[in-house]
């Protein structure tokens, strides 16, 4: 990552690339996914929680048919190291250790995924599935403030992150 980029910057380059995944998704959805049975008629398309962590961009994208976590490259960013798609990526996040799976995206690039919901139909509105993207995106990000010392990371069950079973041992473990 150039030097010259704040925080602020790199933040705001992974808000972008959130917006640019919305509007790709909004697309492959009017293309070929508006009739899919997967599909949740209650959800639309959206990017949430994106900021940058260790030169990359990180949020959460939620379709109609999948809430995943991805991380992309930043613009003006070193790379990340280049891996077959379909490969599994471990990256270290606040939360502990995640796996993604390494694809490419028509029109945007390389994007890892760490699925967290698909399909959605467990989601009835829109306000709860951006509710519950956006607990992921603490969850997964804001791990750290809540640990009264730094502990190595830990593998993180994406399941047990977002049904709260993560924060409960944290609070649990807490001061």
């Amino acid at each position: 990552m150039h030097a010259d980029l704040s925080i602020a910057d790199r933040d705001a380059a992974a808000r972008a690339l959130g917006q640019s995944l919305e509007t790709l998704y909004r697309g492959i959805f009017e293309r070929s996914m508006h009739d899919v049975p997967i599909c949740n008629p209650a959800l639309s398309i959206a990017a949430s929680g994106f900021r940058s962590y260790g030169g990359r961009a990180f949020g959460i994208v939620t379709t109609p048919w999948f809430m995943n976590l991805v991380a992309a490259d930043l613009p003006q960013g070193d790379p990340a190291p280049a891996v077959v798609p379909g490969t599994t990526v471990r990256i270290g996040l606040p939360a502990g250790e995640v796996d993604f799976i390494a694809g490419q995206l028509d029109g945007f690039g390389r994007l890892d995924s760490c699925s967290l919901f698909s399909p959605v139909f467990e989601f009835g509105s829109m306000d709860a599935a951006l509710e519950t993207a956006e607990e992921a995106a603490r969850a997964f990000f804001d791990a750290a403030s809540l640990q009264a010392s730094p502990a190595p990371p830990a593998q993180v069950n994406r399941r047990d992150l977002l049904r709260g079973r993560f924060r409960k041992e944290e609070e649990a473990t807490g001061p």
